[in-house]
């Protein structure tokens, strides 16, 4: 079994529906669906019988000789550097593991932006024997559908926060904020603004979050005006950046949530005739190639795209054999790149 949320009856129960009825918990469930011997006796005899008084399907070992030996991976486009970063993180796991990975890009929702089912018909006829899912935003009948048909699935760094018990991997975004907020305020900034992304994404909450804290821990006062959302959006970022310099006090420095939008932010900055970092400091959030490339080249919060996509796929494979995590988040450190694009305020 791969999730632990809701299916239909149809399906049979879930694993987290048998463990309830045994009053164990899913880990231990598990354990006993996958002839784990570090099970007592009488807890293995109480899921047994939930099990069998349940119906509850047993999902066949993944077995190599047997499998398609495909994995899809669903992106949300692979036009930019990050998706490029996840899959070769992605390509070289499964090369490790066997296996072969068929892309796609934007098919969990069709051209109108409402779910679409053709990418799960195509994966049945494929035969995929599970699926990675980068920054997809799923329904909840999507979901069920993977959840009826039995399929390993984990989630790359999920837009929304997940239902319980689906697996996915994402970094440490609040510790990210935290860091480049900190680094600013060492160099001796007290007026930080933040760019950030949405608003109800994960990613970007937490970085926003991070920065917060870091406010408040410096006892630095945090004004309402310097937080600006631009959506992920090099042309919003833009636009936020010249709001933040109409301010009657702007600030000195500026922390971006991604590297992307740190374009727009120092185009903005060069058409007010604003040096980075004489006038102004930028901090990013990716490390993406686009990062080495600024002038001056960009101080960001590297989060390890590639490795998370490995990540990804490792806890796919043993899903598809049967085991599944004890957790199901799992958060990979960040770290500063420094740079040329920080320095202290100006005089």
């Amino acid at each position: 079994m791969v999730r632990t949320g809701s299916a239909s009856v149809a399906a049979g129960p879930t694993l987290a529906v048998v463990a309830r009825e045994a009053g164990v918990s899913v880990p231990t469930a598990s354990k006993v669906v996958n002839g784990r011997e570090d099970v007592a006796p009488e807890t293995r005899r109480r899921v047994t019988e939930a099990l069998d008084r349940l119906g509850y399907v047993r999902r066949p070992r993944f077995d190599a000789a047997k499998s398609s030996g495909l994995v899809d991976l669903v992106v949300h486009s692979l036009e930019t550097s990050w998706s490029g970063a996840v899959l070769h993180g992605v390509e070289a796991a499964a090369h490790d593991a066997g296996l072969e990975v068929v892309v796609s890009a934007g098919l969990t929702r069709n051209r109108a932006g409402r779910p679409d089912r053709g990418w799960m018909d195509k994966l049945t006829a494929r035969g995929s024997s599970g699926v990675l899912f980068n920054l997809a935003e799923l329904t909840s009948s999507q979901y069920s559908w993977l959840d009826q048909h039995r399929i390993p699935y984990v989630l790359i760094d999920p837009v929304l926060e997940p239902p319980p018990g689906v697996v996915s991997v994402g970094a440490a975004n609040w510790q990210g904020g935290v860091t480049a907020t900190e680094h600013l305020l060492a160099l001796g900034h007290e007026r930080i603004a933040v760019v950030a992304g949405h608003q109800r994404k994960m990613c970007s909450s937490a970085r926003v979050a991070g920065y917060r804290s870091a406010l408040a821990a410096a006892g630095i006062r945090q004004r309402p005006e310097y937080v600006r959302h631009a959506g992920f959006d090099e042309s919003a970022a833009h636009r936020r950046t010249l709001e933040l310099l109409d301010l009657p006090e702007p600030p000195t420095a500026v922390f971006v949530c991604s590297d992307h939008m740190a374009l727009g932010v120092y185009e903005a900055l060069a058409e007010r005739g604003l040096r980075v970092p004489e006038d102004i400091s930028v901090v990013g959030f990716d490390d993406l190639p686009e990062a080495r490339w600024t002038t001056p080249a960009l101080t960001t919060v590297r989060q390890p795209l590639s490795e998370m996509a490995a990540t990804a796929l490792r806890l796919l494979v043993r899903m598809m054999e049967g085991d599944r995590p004890e957790s199901t988040r799992t958060e990979l450190s960040t770290r500063l790149v420094e740079r040329a694009s920080t320095a202290p305020p100006p005089h």
